[in-house]
């Protein structure tokens, strides 16, 4: 059980697809004593999460009114740039608080260079507040579901391990320490660059079987009874209604936006070159994440759209029943 006093006053800073509904499970599991401070540069989504959780949410005109308000502060925004801003603007940035003995948690997935700035002017300036960076996989379907594996950027000996374990079980599901600072930006970018991989590997498999003459869902079968199984290529499969409840079957509208992979593939290539990794798929992965996110057809659909990008065939089913 979550103890009340760990966490009766909680900050969250950043409401997009995923933000939104890792609150909203926040909202719903917290004790009933706890108040949740929100903040994000949309605020039409601030009040409706306020609307929503009347007495238990409240609105924050700034990250810095937030982090007065909450001993505990989550933030979740897209890039590098905005995790900068939001800690480290001098005028209503986290960090233009006093944010001392509070319990910061950057679940966004950025470069481990800003991670690591960010943290060191946290040391710096407020040496008893305790900084974490702590990404989530699992899509867009998985905050609203729970279902999310968290990455934290810690070790289990860390002395605050049990308090954001504690935390983050009332958002996903899975919860693995992984080292110390940063390695949970490393371990999610790595994750992120495999899965970007097997998305395009998987996407020419499928096509090259289904122009040979295979049923794709005869070709699921293959893949998940051989070798080639992975989630990739069941619960996310890129070929349309094989899987019913994959982003694809719904026209690519819900998961993990391309551009957002386009964007950590490319972080992972930088941090694979920084640490003298040779990554020989890492080029020309990136070059085809770069063109779906630019092609209008793909753009801000769900990433396994790069079935799509590569010439895949969507309307199989149509050609199945006209043979």
């Amino acid at each position: 059980m979550t103890d009340a006093a760990d966490f009766n006053t909680v900050g969250f800073i950043g409401l997009g697809a995923m933000g939104k509904p890792m609150l909203e499970h926040l909202a719903n599991n917290l004790p009933k004593e706890s108040r949740i401070w929100v903040y994000d540069v949309v605020e039409q989504v601030v009040d409706e999460v306020c609307e929503a959780f009347p007495d238990r949410v409240y609105k924050g005109i700034s990250a810095a009114d937030v982090a007065q308000h909450a001993d505990t502060i989550l933030t979740m925004v897209p890039e590098g740039s905005h995790v900068r801003s939001v800690y480290l603007e001098p005028e209503n940035g986290i960090c233009s608080s006093d944010i001392s003995n509070k319990l910061l948690i950057d679940c966004s997935t950025i470069d481990t260079a800003t991670n690591l700035e960010v943290k060191d002017h946290i040391t710096q300036h407020f040496p008893s507040a305790s900084f974490y960076d702590s990404p989530v996989s699992g899509g867009v379907v998985g905050a609203i579901k729970g279902t999310i594996a968290i990455f934290l950027g810690c070790a289990e000996t860390d002395p605050n391990f049990a308090r954001l374990t504690r935390l983050m079980e009332l958002m996903g599901k899975q919860i693995i320490p992984c080292g110390g600072p940063s390695l949970g930006l490393a371990a999610k970018l790595s994750n992120n660059y495999l899965s970007g991989i097997i998305a395009i590997a998987c996407s020419e498999a499928f096509d090259m079987g289904m122009r040979s003459g295979l049923d794709p869902r005869t070709l699921a079968k293959v893949y998940a009874a051989g070798t080639a199984q992975s989630t990739i290529c069941d619960k996310f499969c890129p070929v349309p209604h094989v899987y019913p409840d994959a982003p694809s079957s719904g026209g690519w509208k819900q998961g993990f936006k391309v551009q957002l992979m386009r964007k950590d593939f490319g972080l992972a290539v930088e941090m694979a070159k920084r640490v003298g990794s040779k990554n020989v798929l890492g080029d020309i992965g990136l070059e085809t994440y770069e063109g779906a996110a630019n092609d209008p057809r793909c753009r801000d659909l769900d990433s396994r759209v790069v079935y799509r990008y590569l010439g895949g065939q969507e309307d199989w089913q149509l050609k199945s029943e006209q043979s």
